[in-house]
């Protein structure tokens, strides 16, 4: 199911990352950089993309040393506090999380399940355990009943 992504989560994105979108279309591309630690990162939502015949979003993201994306996303958080947006895909009882962060960073937890953000994240491996934080902010997101304009 694809969600519309409105003006005004374009603007909060902006503002949350400090960044003017350049607008080609239906593709936003932000263009972030950080002095202080000279990374420079380039995020991209592609709205309303049609694959294989259905509706999606695709958030890019380009960096000096990396391509990713994520397909399907289907809600967003933006954090003040953090400085970050994370974005949100789901499939089933998996969860995949792309955080852009102001700074110019960027972390992707990929094919999560769901169960392990509703756990005691204490109680899992190292590995595992900052996934469960960084996507916990999946549990204050309803993807059945989500709206971008929620």
């Amino acid at each position: 199911m694809i969600h519309s992504f409105s003006e005004e989560n374009i603007a909060e994105v902006a503002k949350i990352l400090d960044a003017v979108p350049k607008i080609n279309g239906n593709v936003y591309r932000f263009e972030l950089a950080d002095s202080t630690s000279s990374r420079k990162i380039a995020l991209e939502i592609h709205l309303g993309i049609s694959i294989n015949k259905e509706k999606s979003n695709l958030i890019s993201v380009y960096t000096r040393e990396a391509f990713l994306q994520l397909h399907n996303c289907t809600a967003f958080i933006a954090s003040e506090v953090l400085n970050q947006i994370t974005f949100f895909g789901q499939d089933g009882n998996r969860i995949s999380g792309l955080i852009i962060e102001k700074e110019a960073g960027c972390s992707l937890y990929s094919n999560v399940d769901e169960a392990l953000l509703k756990g005691d994240f204490t109680k899992l491996p190292p590995e595992v355990m900052m996934c469960s934080v960084a996507l916990s902010l999946t549990e204050s997101v309803d993807f059945e009943g989500f709206n971008f304009d929620d």
